[in-house]
């Protein structure tokens, strides 16, 4: 008999499938100190592979889990079996509460909990091992805390040994990031092999006048055929059934359809399951009981959590995921459907312990549609709290860094703006003192600002309850936060009053008091505190209508019936943009004043002078702004540059033809642009665009308001201002305007194409040997020939080859039909 119990685990372990690869797993981090694991969903990974790396390794093992209902149901799972109660060999760490005791040898904590403690101690003083498990779901605190420990081992840590474990074939990904020594040589890769048992697929997709979703989530009339698939799936088929829903107010709904139904086998227990419910609550939904079970979850129970007792899985088929719109401002959880390895993933659930079946409620066409796997959330999250992390880390951009994908650039830009606007980094991105503490709050930077910087006005319990409601998922009827807090502080669900306790603790550290803390009323002081954590959703009421308009400039409208319409302006919560929408739905929100918004977003407040040109004059305004909107206006006198620049964009966008051009403006022009595009500087380029760009310089643009003193400009010697003194003494010689004929009298040339066109009837040009040239005669002139009639006769550049080739068939034409002329044989005498 084995006295130590993680010995006499191993020694009679349960019979589940990883049991055959731990002696290879335990080889592997003997000999490199890291290793990944491949195992799918129901191989015992989670709860044998810690023990067999405690009982090899000594020192504490820490295993995280991206959930905390997950945390605490593999911690006590892996008690029981060790016969112990939880603290004693097994513990687990979550937010706001912990099991473990000085004897604690595996620890099992969120992922969340071990990132804040590398950030307090990157050595992790006393743990020899850490396991990552269910690095497959891409969670952005997973994939940076895997970062982090990667850069923990090369750099203060080499003994620490890292264990990744996965349940797709991105493991090798995986692996290659670890590295295991060498450059370039990958962490050795255990595979695990499972023994899920038979799972049929039935596809049940709702009636075809059933949406599932729209922009507010899934259809009152998609969860109800949810619900009546749960009731036939308890008709139909044996065992406990295991419902997926994507959000808490999904399950709520499905877990009511189903109370009190009663199948033909007798009674069931109808028991939600989420990440918001107590831990009591959540354990009801984890333990077998007497009669049958509909577990109704969240996507909790997918892949990091076991559910005894289900062979039996109806999937709604939808999931939450990040989305950030970072040009407007909005980000939050919205609906998609699931992917076809989170799908498989669920189904595996109903193979568990027996032949199982799973009931898709989509069909199977659609199914050949889903994406393969979910999008990371990197890839699609905000990225504020992220960019923070990376700032206490010392690497602000994440350079160096083992992230298995690199940040968007533009959303990484838009975080480090952010926290800088917080106070929470400095220019450099360098993380500042305010910084380090709104990490400690262990919330969103956002809310974390809100709560300290609110605290001392509203006071720290009512800043606590009003951040805590902001961290769940609320969806305020007609989008009043206000009554919903007071429905929260009726109501006190278990997860709100624990986050209002931890809240309240971090407000008040530190600090003596609360002052003015009563000088608000409930509504305002809610309003302060979404302000202050959002202050780009600050909003006011549109002029006209009954619409509301951002501080970051998004459009915004509540939904109809909302007791929040009238309000001058709002502190807005939460908010989304439907595809083809112009403004945002206000999903939750609550009244604000003017003072309490300039107050709360001070960094957008500025004045700019508005002049332009509107009705045919310059407009002048000095408007005071909260970022895009409008607080006050007034006429002012503008200075000569912004009057200047108004001109200039009118003519931008009307043209230079708005401008009185004379023949003999339009001529000096042309012979200006010759001048540059043949001789180059000092000749000046008067293209349209140069000479926009230039106004100033030729235009007395700053002391015309109106298009009458517009038309009245002399555009002939405002450009002879860009005659370049002393060349502009030679223009008559280098780009004359007329031309001597040979027989007295002059012509006119033209400069209006590539090359100087000069028209004379072919009498006019008897006499010349050759062509004209200008430009110091660089160019030829090019003749176009004229009949006595002045009708086209030829075109020439070379006069001299005209008169030996050109010229007999000319002369042989004209003096068939010009008789009274004389055509002499040899024109150039």
């Amino acid at each position: 008999m084995h006295p130590d119990p993680i010995a006499r685990l191993l020694a009679s372990p349960p019979g589940l499938p990883v049991t055959q690869s731990l002696p290879a797993l335990v080889a592997a981090v003997r000999t490199h100190r890291v290793a990944v694991l491949q195992a799918p969903p129901g191989t015992g990974k989670t709860t044998l592979v810690p023990p067999a790396l405690a009982d090899a390794l000594g020192g504490r093992v820490v295993v995280t889990q991206p959930r905390r209902v997950a945390a605490r149901a593999a911690a006590r799972r892996l008690a029981h079996l060790l016969g112990e109660p939880l603290g004693v060999t097994v513990g687990h760490s979550v937010r706001g509460e912990s099991t473990t005791t000085p004897t604690t040898r595996v620890e099992i904590v969120t992922t969340g909990v071990l990132l804040r403690r590398l950030q307090r101690d990157p050595e992790l003083a006393g743990v020899s091992a850490v396991v990552l498990d269910e690095v497959h779901e891409r969670h952005l605190d997973a994939d940076l805390t895997l970062a982090l420990l990667v850069d923990v081992r090369a750099t203060l840590r080499p003994d620490l040994v890292l264990v990744a474990m996965s349940a797709t074939v991105e493991a090798h990904r995986t692996a290659e990031l670890l590295g295991a020594g060498p450059p370039g040589q990958p962490a050795p890769v255990v595979e695990a092999h499972g023994s899920l048992h038979p799972v049929d697929v039935r596809w049940c997709p709702p009636p075809t006048a059933v949406r599932r979703a729209d922009e507010r989530g899934p259809t009152r009339a998609f969860l109800d055929h949810v619900a009546a698939t749960a009731r036939r799936a308890l008709d139909d088929h044996p065992g406990d059934v295991l419902v997926f829903v994507p959000g808490a107010a999904e399950v709520a709904a499905v877990t009511r359809a189903l109370t009190g139904v009663r199948p033909a086998a007798g009674p069931v227990d109808v028991r939600p399951l989420h990440g918001r419910l107590t831990a009591h609550e959540q354990d009801l939904a984890l333990e077998t009981g007497p009669r049958r079970r509909v577990v109704v979850s969240t996507a909790v129970a997918e892949s990091s959590l076991t559910v005894p007792g289900v062979r039996v899985v109806v999937d709604a088929g939808l999931s939450r995921e990040p989305r950030t719109d970072h040009r407007r401002g909005l980000a939050g959880l919205v609906t998609v459907s699931t992917s076809r390895a989170s799908a498989a993933q669920r189904a595996g659930r109903a193979g568990r312990e027996g032949p199982g079946v799973v009931l898709r409620c989509w069909s199977e066409p659609d199914h050949a549609r889903l994406p393969e796997h979910p999008a990371p959330e990197i890839a699609t999250a905000d990225l504020t709290a992220f960019a923070l992390e990376l700032a206490c880390w010392g690497s602000p951009d994440g350079t160096g860094l083992a992230l298995l994908d690199p940040p968007p650039a533009a959303a990484l830009a838009v975080a480090r703006a952010t926290l800088r606007r917080l106070g929470a980094v400095d220019d450099d991105g360098a993380v500042t003192g305010r910084g380090r503490r709104i990490a400690r709050a262990g919330t969103d930077p956002r809310l974390a600002r809100a709560l300290l910087d609110a605290a001392p006005l509203v006071g720290a319990r009512r800043a606590a309850e009003v951040v805590a409601l902001l961290s769940e998922d609320v969806r305020a009827p007609g989008a009043d936060l206000v009554a919903a807090l007071r429905s929260y502080r009726r109501d006190r669900p278990a997860s709100w009053v624990a986050q209002v306790r931890r809240a309240e603790r971090t407000a008040t550290e530190g600090t003596r008091g609360t002052r003015g803390a009563s000088r608000l009323t409930d509504d305002l002081a809610v309003g302060l505190v979404v302000a202050l954590a959002h202050p780009e959703r600050v909003a006011r009421r549109r002029p006209t209508g009954s619409a509301y308009l951002m501080v970051s400039g998004t459009g915004a409208v509540l939904p109809p019936g909302s007791p929040l319409a009238g309000y001058g302006w709002l502190a807005v919560a939460d908010a989304d943009r439907g595809a083809g929408r112009r403004d945002a739905t206000v999903r939750s929100a609550a009244p604000l004043d003017e003072d309490l918004a300039v107050e709360a977003a001070l960094a957008d407040l500025h004045e700019e002078d508005d002049v332009r040109w509107a009705d045919g004059r310059v407009v002048a305004r000095r408007t005071t702004r909260l970022g895009a909107v409008e607080l006050a206006s007034a006429t002012i006198d503008p200075p000569p540059d912004l009057v200047a620049a108004a001109v200039h964009d009118h003519l931008a966008t009307d043209g230079l033809d708005a401008l009185p051009w004379t023949d003999a403006a339009r001529e000096l022009r042309a012979r200006m642009a010759f001048c540059h595009r043949v001789l180059g500087h000092p000749w000046p380029d008067v293209s349209d665009d140069a000479l926009l760009d230039g106004l100033r310089t030729w235009l007395d643009v700053d002391r015309i308001r109106t298009a009458s003193q517009l038309r009245r400009t002399d555009v002939l010697a405002a450009l002879r201002r860009l005659l370049p003194w002393p060349d502009a003494a030679r223009l008559d010689d280098l780009a004359p305007e007329r031309v001597p004929l040979p027989g007295g009298g002059t012509a006119r040339l033209r400069y209006d194409d590539d090359q100087p066109v000069l028209a004379v009837r072919v009498q006019e040009a008897f006499g010349w040997r050759t062509t004209p040239r200008v430009a110091d005669g660089r160019v030829p002139v090019l003749l176009h020939l004229l009949s006595p009639a002045r009708r086209p006769a030829a075109v020439t550049s070379d006069l001299e080859s005209f008169w030996r080739t050109g010229y007999p068939q000319v002369r042989s034409d004209l003096r068939g039909r010009y008789p009274k002329h004389a055509w002499p044989v040899d024109p150039s005498t």
